[in-house]
C-alpha cells in the first residue's frame, strides 16, 4: 500500500536567491517610513505646514510614479536590476540632503526650510518613480505564479515588521519636544538603512527581459488598447476609486491625533506604529490562503472592513467616542491589516491577469493610474480640510467638523470600491462566502482539533 504522504505533491518553493528580496524589503522598510511617513509629516508640522502642504508631502511619492510611463520604454535596454538599482541609489543621496535641513535653523527661516525640504522630497520621489517601473515586471518574471501570494504575504510581513521597529524607535528618539538634531539623526538613520538595502538588492537574481520587449522597445505603445483589455480595465477602475478613498487617511489621521487628540510627537508615532503590526498579521491571516482563494474575495472583504474602520474615525472626530488608547490602537491596527491585504491581493491579481506580451507597459500603466489617484487624494483632501477650517456644528450631540466630514466622505469611497471589486475578473477565484467560511468556521475548527486533548 502506498504512503499517502509520499504521493502528496511537494509544495512549490521560492526560486533560489529570492531570500535576498526579503532582506532588501526589510532594510528598505527601515528607511522609507521615516522620510515619507509619520516622522516627516511631524517635522513638516514643526515648520508650520498647512493641511494642503501635508497633502502634497503625502501625495508626492505616488504622483511622481507617472514617470514610469516614459521610463518603461528604456527598461528593456538597461535591464530590470540595473534600472531599479540606479534609482534606489539616487534616493539615498537625497535622504542625506534632508538630514541637513533641520540643522539650518540659524540660516533659513521655517518657510525656506520647508521649501528646501519639499525640493529634496521631490527629487527623492522622482528617482523612485522612474526606477520603480522595473520592479513589478522583474518580480513577476522571477516569482512563479503558484507562490506569488506567499511571496507577497512574506514581503508584506518583512516590510511591516521593519516599519514597526523603525517607527517605535523614532517615537522614542523624538519624545515630547524634539529638537532639530533629533530629526537629523532620524534622517541619517534612514539614509544608512537605505544604503544597506542596496547590498541585498544587488544580490537578487536578475531575469532576462523578453526578446519581444527588446524588439518592440522603439515602437509606439498602444496605451489605449492596453487600458481597454477587459480584466485589466476593471482592475484599473478599482485602482482609481480605492486610492482616492484611502490616500489621505495616513496623513490626516496623524494630523488629527496631533491637532485634535492632543498627542505629542512620540505618542503619535507609537499609536501609528500599531498599523504596521496590523500589516504584519496579514501573513498569518491570509499568507497561506491568498493563492488558494484568490484576490477578488479578499479585496471585497477588505473594502467592507474599511467602511467599519472609517466609521470609528467618524465617531472620534464627531466626539461621539473619546480618543482612548485602546480605540486608537485598534483602529490603527485594523487600518494596517486592511491596507496590507488590499495591496498584496491587488498586486497578485495584476500579475495574474496581465499578459506576458507588453508586460512592462501593462505594469507601468497599472502603477501610474493607481499612484496618480493615491497622490492626488491627500492633496484634494487637504484642500477640503483647509477650506472647512471654520466648520464646527453640533447636530443631535454629534460634532460636524472638517475631520468628521473628511472621514465620512472616505467611507463613501470605500462603498463604491466594494461595488467595483465585485465586478473584477479572476480565474479560479473563490467567492467571498468561501473566504468568510474559511476564516470564521474552518480555521477555528482546525485550531480546536489541534488543541483538543487526545483520548
Amino acid at each position: 500500500m502506498s504512503d499517502p504522504a509520499a504521493s502528496a505533491p511537494e509544495p512549490a518553493r521560492f526560486p533560489p536567491g529570492l531570500h535576498h528580496a526579503f532582506w532588501f524589503a526589510t532594510f528598505n522598510a527601515l528607511s522609507f517610513p521615516i522620510v515619507i511617513g509619520a516622522p516627516m509629516i511631524l517635522y513638516a508640522k514643526t515648520l508650520g505646514a498647512s493641511a494642503t502642504v501635508l497633502g502634497i508631502i503625502a501625495g508626492m511619492m505616488p504622483l511622481l510614479v507617472i514617470f514610469q510611463i516614459p521610463a518603461a520604454s528604456h527598461v528593456s535596454r538597461v535591464g530590470y536590476k540595473r534600472f531599479v538599482y540606479a534609482g534606489w541609489g539616487m534616493r539615498v543621496l537625497f535622504i542625506g540632503g534632508m538630514a541637513v535641513v533641520p540643522l539650518l535653523g540659524g540660516v533659513l527661516d521655517p518657510t525656506a526650510r520647508l521649501a528646501l525640504l519639499l525640493l529634496l522630497l521631490f527629487a527623492f520621489n522622482l528617482s523612485r518613480g522612474i526606477s520603480s517601473c522595473a520592479w513589478l515586471p522583474w518580480i513577476a518574471a522571477l516569482v512563479p505564479e503558484t507562490v506569488r501570494g506567499r511571496y507577497l504575504a512574506r514581503d508584506a510581513a518583512c516590510v511591516n515588521f521593519a516599519s514597526f521597529l523603525v517607527i517605535v524607535l523614532a517615537a522614542l528618539a523624538l519624545g515630547a519636544q524634539p529638537a532639530a538634531w533629533q530629526f537629523t539623526a532620524l534622517f541619517l538613520l534612514s539614509a544608512a538603512m537605505g544604503g544597506l538595502s542596496l547590498v541585498f538588492l544587488k544580490r537578487i537574481p536578475d531575469v532576462e527581459v523578453p526578446e519581444a520587449a527588446r524588439r518592440n522597445s522603439h515602437e509606439p505603445v498602444p496605451w489605449l488598447a492596453i487600458s481597454q483589455h477587459p480584466p485589466f480595465r476593471k482592475l484599473l477602475r478599482v485602482n482609481v476609486v480605492w486610492p482616492l478613498a484611502v490616500g489621505g487617511l495616513g496623513a490626516f489621521t496623524i494630523a488629527w491625533l496631533k491637532a485634535q487628540a492632543g498627542l505629542s510627537e512620540g505618542q503619535v508615532l507609537l499609536v501609528s506604529s500599531a498599523a504596521y503590526l496590523g500589516g504584519l498579521s496579514s501573513l498569518w491571516l491570509l499568507g497561506p490562503r491568498l493563492d488558494r482563494l484568490g484576490s477578488r474575495p479578499v479585496m471585497m472583504f477588505c473594502m467592507a472592513a474599511w467602511m467599519v474602520i472609517v466609521a470609528g474615525w467618524v465617531a472620534l472626530a464627531g466626539r461621539a467616542l473619546q480618543p482612548t488608547l485602546p480605540i486608537l490602537l485598534a483602529l490603527q491596527f485594523l487600518m494596517g491589516l486592511a491596507a496590507a491585504l488590499v495591496n498584496m491581493s491587488n498586486v497578485r491579481l495584476a500579475m495574474a491577469i496581465i499578459p506576458v506580451m507588453g508586460r512592462d507597459h501593462f505594469f507601468a500603466l497599472y502603477s501610474v493610474v493607481g499612484s496618480l489617484a493615491m497622490g492626488l487624494s491627500p492633496i484634494l483632501w487637504g484642500v477640503l480640510i483647509d477650506s472647512l477650517r471654520g466648520l464646527d456644528l453640533v447636530w443631535h450631540g454629534f460634532a460636524v467638523n472638517r475631520y468628521s466630514v473628511f472621514f465620512a466622505l472616505t467611507g463613501l469611497g470605500f462603498l463604491v470600491s466594494l461595488g467595483l471589486c465585485a465586478r473584477l475578473e479572476e480565474p479560479k477565484a473563490a467567492s467571498m462566502e468561501a473566504l468568510l467560511r474559511d476564516l470564521l468556521i474552518e480555521s477555528p475548527q482546525r485550531v480546536w482539533v489541534r488543541l483538543w486533548p487526545k483520548a
